[in-house]
């Protein structure tokens, strides 16, 4: 099930922390039992052959993680063939077509493709069975657990779209025996917290979704103003998608008295690509850079070597993310702009930071573009369409997906009536004001995890009520295509 869904929010949840409190009072493993339960039923909906491809992964690492532990000859080499199993599960999904459709047309020879349904999360839960492994390899954890390592895995808060959690970090939480009473002022903070993400997610993002959508379904009679504003629309959307998941998988955390770590730091402030990188998508980039940079040799090894292993990293990050010659070069634009930020940061630093924030956000947002089109000959034709600067025209359907069910009943609480009339388009730019207000002024939703107030409790209400009220819409997170 989805967190924006009713049986979510109506009956999962507040099931899991009353079962998880009340068997937390008998033992502590009762309560993981509880974890490990909610884990099952919650990846369920994904189908039984998909949570029976999860359970043989994870039997297979548990297995391997054994031996990396009892091991003291073989254990370089156990964690090696463990890992390569998992990339090779994780290629074999997501890359296998890809790769073979490539080489048939390179080689010029037919291929039909296998169409393999792409396994929930596997992303996400296979870089997690890597930690696992590596923490084992380097004695981080002491012992094994099979409860504390499935419960790990399958902990359903972060089980499908991160944030990527260490092992340690949260396999200590499960067994602090100070965190198994109920504590009010967490369940208030979470409950604050997964009401701005469904908000987030249902009202803003699904809203900027409609209007990418019909731009990319009416390609041949958009304007260049209209792929402007998509452009600003998709950038909107997947921050708002992910951003909104992410706040509610750690409020739903923070009501189990378990924090994740945070994911996102407001990343359109950043003033720089190497910024944008540090606030966007943080545990991923933690993972990319404890586990690939850093062993490549990270900035220790030279000028060069530094530029080299960014641009490896940054070419995994774009292949991670999915099969197609759009991720690839979307990775390796953002690493070659990394790169060029390293060469010029002195220079850069002496711009206005007005400059240096515009000027960033234009490019994250024209890399978004990329990221989004089916292929790069779609994103260069949308460029193409773009800087004509032909016609600045605002297409009449791009408008219209602003126009929401709810809009008259706000038109006329607040009597927009007539700058209805007398501005066109006044949703969109609500939108698109509303946008840049929450991604530019107010400090990110984690930082202010701790600091509620009546007035913020009021807005968090509002804002669970429309959110919740837009869940007849149910939509997928753009995240789970990864």
């Amino acid at each position: 099930m989805n967190f924006n869904s009713y049986s979510f929010i109506l009956l999962f949840l507040p099931m899991v922390i009353l079962g998880y409190y009340m068997l937390n009072r008998i033992s502590i493993k009762a309560g993981k039992i509880v974890l490990i339960v909610a884990g099952v039923v919650f990846y369920l909906q994904a189908g039984i052959n998909m949570a029976l491809l999860l359970a043989f992964s994870m039997a297979f690492n548990l297995l391997f993680a054994k031996g990396i532990y009892c091991s003291k000859r073989y254990r370089r080499t156990l964690v090696w063939v463990a890992i390569t199993c998992n990339v090779g599960l994780l290629f074999y999904f997501k890359y296998f077509d890809f790769v073979a459709e490539n080489i048939s047309h390179l080689f010029k020879f037919s291929y039909t493709s296998q169409n393999l349904i792409l396994p929930l999360g596997i992303s996400f839960f296979t870089f997690q069975q890597i930690l696992y492994l590596v923490n084992i390899y380097r004695g981080e954890i002491n012992e094994i657990d099979w409860i504390d390592y499935v419960a790990y895995i399958l902990y359903f808060p972060k089980l499908l779209m991160g944030p990527i959690v260490e092992p340690t970090e949260l396999i200590s939480q499960f067994n602090d025996v100070s965190l198994k009473k109920i504590d009010w002022d967490n369940i208030s903070y979470g409950i604050k917290m997964f009401s701005f993400g469904l908000f987030k997610k249902m009202v803003l993002a699904d809203t900027f979704a409609r209007a990418v959508s019909w731009g990319y379904a009416n390609f041949e009679a958009v304007t260049s103003m209209d792929c402007f504003l998509i452009m600003l629309f998709y950038s909107f959307e997947i921050y708002f998608d992910f951003s909104g998941y992410s706040d509610m998988a750690i409020g739903t955390s923070l009501m189990l008295n378990i924090t994740l770590p945070i994911n996102f730091d407001s990343p359109y402030k950043a003033t720089s690509i190497r910024d944008f990188w540090r606030r966007w998508h943080m545990s991923l980039t933690g993972f990319l850079t404890k586990y690939i940079y850093i062993p490549l040799g990270g900035n220790a090894g030279g000028v060069l070597r530094t530029y080299i292993n960014t641009m490896i990293v940054f070419l995994i990050s774009g292949i991670w993310h999915g099969a197609n010659w759009t991720f690839i070069l979307w990775g390796a634009l953002h690493g070659a702009l990394s790169v060029i930020n390293r060469i010029f940061d002195k220079q850069q630093k002496k711009l206005m930071e007005t400059i240096r924030w515009g000027s960033t956000f234009f490019l994250v947002n024209i890399l978004w573009l990329l990221f989004r089109s089916d292929s790069i000959t779609q994103w260069w034709d949308i460029l193409g369409i773009m800087f004509s600067f032909q016609n600045t025209a605002v297409s009449e359907g791009l408008i219209n997906s602003f126009w929401l069910p709810e809009s008259d009943f706000i038109n006329n609480l607040f009597h927009l009536e007539g700058l209805n009339i007398t501005i066109r388009g006044l949703w969109t730019l609500i939108f698109v004001i509303c946008g840049y207000f929450i991604c530019l002024v107010p400090a990110n939703n984690y930082r202010r995890l701790q600091k509620n107030s009546y007035i913020t409790m009021v807005l968090a209400a509002i804002v669970f009520v429309w959110g919740f009220l837009c869940l007849s819409s149910e939509s997928v997170f753009v995240y789970f295509n990864f």
